[in-house]
């Protein structure tokens, strides 16, 4: 396993995250336990869940999984860099969402106490919050480092205006804030490009990229059309607007004896902005394939390919719209 710092902080982790959203919902606890165990096996020391993952309000499922797999001891939780989320809805009352100061604390307390640990690694902002000032976000967030509750810091779903606004905010109260931000990101997928992306290196944010196979566009579905997800509505609607895209990708997967979503993982890995792209397995087989994507060098030629096939936004901001 390959490790790189998260952002400008010290904190090593691994090239590839471990999301754990289809812990509960697809996968059982024991075939969760297993990948976890297999994770670090691998040398992964990165895991990111979310108070909401189970889709259960206010139950936090998947942080309840992660924190009996914790509690079985052996050096699992001190291995681990833990990555959870605040700001969807946990209740039905006023204050059991977003990032409140009030919220925030709550919440906090409570995966903290689903995790079975007295810490969390990263605590990521999982959306921006229009209503709520920084000063009060901020001060919530530097009263639980005080406390030692809470490492560092991480925002998901940021622009680029929103991560420069609150860098900023940190900086007047001598707090280092933001150290991640968690975007979409993918080969069908590149709007941070633009804005975010520039952002993050000039402020010295880790990049956590969210979906990078597209929900399975780019994990060969057209040689898996009809099997599982990729036969829903919403996909075949993907595959059927990308499908001159996808048949050329896929032929040059084939030119070069790779697996697509090996290959979409490592044309991510080739940038150097990106620090952890997070894989989702629902299995042990779909852990196990992803460290190929770690082998794979990607020649010049076949990333112009590859972004000649999936062309971004034209570059950063404002050139790829201005002069």
């Amino acid at each position: 396993m390959e490790y790189t710092n998260l952002g400008r902080t010290g904190l090593k982790v691994s090239r590839l995250c471990l999301g754990t959203m289809n812990f509960g919902p697809l996968t059982s606890e024991e075939d969760s336990f297993a990948i976890m165990d297999k994770a670090l096996e691998l040398g992964i020391n990165f895991f990111d869940t979310a108070n909401v993952y189970g889709w259960k309000t206010g139950e936090g499922v998947t942080e309840k999984i992660i924190g009996r797999w914790f509690a079985q001891g052996g050096g699992r939780r001190e291995k681990v860099v833990i990555a959870t989320k605040v700001y969807g809805k946990m209740g039905e009352w006023p204050n059991e969402s977003r990032l409140s100061a009030l919220h925030i604390r709550r919440a906090c307390e409570e995966s903290l106490r689903r995790l079975q640990t007295d810490h969390i690694d990263l605590y990521q902002m999982h959306h921006i919050d229009r209503d709520t000032p920084w000063e009060e976000i901020w001060q919530a967030m530097e009263q639980l480092v005080s406390a030692g509750k809470v490492i560092y810091v991480g925002s998901s779903n940021f622009s680029g205006w929103q991560i420069a606004q609150a860098q900023g905010e940190a900086r007047l109260r001598n707090f280092m804030g933001l150290v991640s931000e968690q975007s979409l990101y993918n080969l069908n997928a590149r709007m941070i490009e633009l804005e975010v992306l520039p952002a993050c290196r000039a402020f010295g944010l880790g990049v956590i990229p969210w979906s990078p196979l597209a929900g399975g566009l780019l994990g060969g579905v057209l040689q898996k059309i009809s099997e599982g997800r990729r036969a829903n509505e919403h996909m075949q609607k993907e595959i059927d607007q990308h499908r001159a895209q996808l048949v050329e990708y896929e032929a040059l997967c084939k030119e070069l004896g790779e697996k697509p979503a090996d290959v979409a993982l490592a044309w991510m890995l080739h940038n150097k902005d990106i620090t952890s792209p997070i894989i989702g397995p629902r299995t042990m087989e779909q852990l196990t394939g992803s460290l190929r994507a770690l082998e794979i060098h990607l020649s010049d030629e076949t990333m112009a390919t590859l972004n000649r096939i999936w062309p971004g936004p034209g570059g950063e901001a404002p050139e790829a719209y201005a002069w």
